[in-house]
């Protein structure tokens, strides 16, 4: 009997650890956000805005990947494209500080100041109500508006 016991809580702890690595492994790295951001760029200065963000929101157009995917935003606040929450577009987000952070002006000042770079905050980590440091990578493009893309750190 207690050979079994240990048998049944060996396993299970094997299962859980398992499950915590499987969803790990569904979480993207900052360096897979920046290369996404990137991808975001390039997309927008080939095929402007309107194109681009149909592309960022289709399940298919190659612009969601693990928990990755690409917000835009223009120098005043205005959210533009949103993948995961389209009720956000045409929203003026620059006063937003809901998790003890200025993310959306810090956004603006990187992209007026270098064009490109980092921004930590934090935010809700994905179905849970736990907030975790998060950064994203913003970049300008020719459109003169930024997009970016955000992993936990």
């Amino acid at each position: 009997m207690m050979r079994q016991s240990l048998f049944v809580t060996a396993s299970m702890a094997l299962l859980g650890a398992t499950m915590n690595l499987a969803i790990a492994g569904d979480m993207a790295s900052p360096d897979e956000a920046k290369a996404m951001s990137q991808k975001a760029q390039a997309a927008v200065n080939e095929m402007g805005g309107d194109k681009a963000f149909a592309m960022f929101a289709a399940d298919d157009g190659g612009f969601k990947e693990k928990d990755l995917y690409v917000f835009c935003m223009d120098l005043e606040g205005v959210m533009l494209s949103h993948a995961m929450k389209p009720e956000l577009v045409g929203k003026n987000l620059l006063d937003f500080n809901k998790y003890g952070d200025e993310l959306f002006k810090n956004m603006i000042a990187v992209a007026k100041s270098s064009g490109e770079g980092w921004v930590d905050y934090h935010w809700p980590y994905p179905g849970s109500d736990e907030i975790r440091e998060k950064t994203s990578y913003v970049m300008t493009n020719k459109e003169g508006f930024f997009c970016g893309v955000g992993a936990y750190k």
